[in-house]
């Protein structure tokens, strides 16, 4: 008996209604991202690994899918060298090639790699599959799409208003209440520097992020096994547990760091942006204090914890359902400095489709418009009725109807059916009286209506 074919874990298969779902998103971002200028671009689904390898943390590259080269990638290794080789020196040697694990750094080696052809700043817009090594679960798949949109050539802080406006909008669009979250990184690495242990800031800022999936306690003790000393996790403490408004946060943060040059420097950016935010508010009823429709909160423990983030930090999390992140990014000054273009700055955000697709399935929030498929379906009755039809069938698609003529002379109980089944909206029926009248029989299958109507009322009573 032959195996019943699957699919890895991790991934899906999405069908024709599925697909319409998807399409709303990809469409509802893609408005937005162009309402701000932004440009749409593509790379390839799998990049060279020195591209990759190094950008993501220790804890990235571990979840990197790597692409086994092309045909015999043992060659020159004996069963003893084979056996006895560590397997990430076995990686190194048999592949070359990775499949992304973001659109960030390969948008980063595009930039370099196209310098000459860019007109700086570079605004664009990126909307791909992205893959990784992730055990699977609820809400974390192998294998997802990613909404990037992301500016290259500016160090201005109104490209982060900008995101914040842009995450705003495409939520809002949607329907979904959801909280952004704001840090910055050098906030974070000023904590690191106000409780003793700067150089300690990538093992801070990993073991913090953490903190609403695994809890203080654990966090405490992630930081201990890192050798971060006992006074300084008493130290950071208080800092992890800030509360209040945006403003009494950053006021009681910028008390602790006041003799951080870093951290200072990350405490006025988040003004900066905060205050932007409330300038666009003419009537002082959006948000905290900004013109935002969702909240907008400064999270002290935020550390999106990629080690190329150097400013803003960005994080969104749906209201109404149990979910991880389905939206983040933030500024990476440092980025295309790794292939060879150093100064640089750039800022992006990125939209996790998969996720939000997930959210308005569970809230229901998907329009009606938006996920229908055919509006019209003539009968077929036979070959005489149907070249009746299909002249009206093509002056309804002209005039922007979704419509089908049933390709088999079926009986009419099996067409029917088949109207149902696709919850098409509109059924056309024409036989030797509507033939002779030069007329269709509409029904509305939602309401059971019948009537007689001529082909341009068909078209009228559908669009209107």
């Amino acid at each position: 008996m032959a195996q019943k074919p699957s699919i890895p874990k991790g991934t899906r298969d999405f069908g024709p209604m599925e697909m319409a779902k998807r399409n709303y998103i990809f469409n509802t971002v893609r408005k937005v991202f162009e309402l701000y200028g932004f440009r749409q671009i593509e790379t390839p689904a799998m990049e060279n690994l020195s591209t990759l390898m190094g950008k993501y943390g220790e804890e990235g590259d571990k979840l990197l899918f790597k692409i086994l080269n092309s045909g015999d990638f043992l060659h020159g290794m004996t069963p003893d060298e084979v056996a006895n080789t560590s397997t990430l020196k076995l990686a190194a040697k048999f592949c070359e090639k990775g499949l992304r694990y973001d659109l960030t750094v390969p948008f980063a080696r595009y930039v370099v790699q196209h310098r000459e052809e860019l007109q700086l700043p570079f605004k664009r817009y990126q909307i791909q599959p992205v893959w990784r090594a992730d055990r699977p679960q609820k809400g974390r798949y192998r294998e997802f799409y990613q909404c990037d949109v992301d500016v290259v050539g500016s160090d201005s802080l109104l490209n982060e208003v900008d995101l914040m406006q842009i995450t705003d909008t495409i939520f809002t669009n949607f329907g979904i209440r959801v909280q952004i979250k704001i840090n910055n990184r050098k906030i974070l690495s000023g904590i690191a520097e106000a409780i003793g242990e700067a150089e300690k800031i990538v093992d801070i800022t990993v073991a913090i992020d953490k903190l609403d999936k695994i809890g203080l306690d654990a966090v405490n003790e992630e930081l201990r096994q890192d050798g971060i000393s006992e006074e300084a996790i008493e130290k950071l403490q208080p800092i992890i547990k800030l509360e209040g408004t945006n403003a009494q946060k950053l006021d009681t943060i910028a008390e602790v760091l006041k003799d951080s040059e870093i951290g200072m420097k990350g405490v006025e950016e988040v003004r900066y942006v905060l205050s932007m935010l409330h300038a666009l508010d003419a009537d002082g009823t959006s948000g905290e204090g900004t013109s935002l429709n969702n909240a907008i909160q400064l999270d002290l423990t935020l550390a999106r914890g990629l080690n190329y983030y150097t400013g803003a930090i960005f994080e969104v999390k749906a209201m109404d359902v149990q979910i991880g992140s389905i939206t983040g990014g933030g500024r990476y000054d440092n980025l295309t400095g790794i292939f060879g273009m150093p100064g640089l700055s750039g800022v992006g955000i990125s939209f996790g489709a998969d996720r939000i697709y997930d959210v308005l399935n569970q809230l229901d929030l998907y329009p009606k418009e938006a996920v229908n498929g055919t509006q019209l379906l003539f009968i077929n009755f036979g070959e005489k009725e149907t070249s009746y039809c299909m002249p009206i069938a093509q002056a309804a698609r002209k005039a922007g109807i979704r419509t089908e003529v049933f390709a088999d002379s079926a009986k009419m109980k099996k067409q029917m059916s088949y109207a149902n089944a696709l919850n098409i909206p509109f059924v056309a029926l024409a036989g030797e009286n509507e033939i002779n009248e030069g007329k269709v029989t509409l029904k509305n299958m939602t309401t059971g209506e019948q009537q007689l109507v001529t082909p341009e009322e068909l078209i009228s009573i559908i669009n209107s």
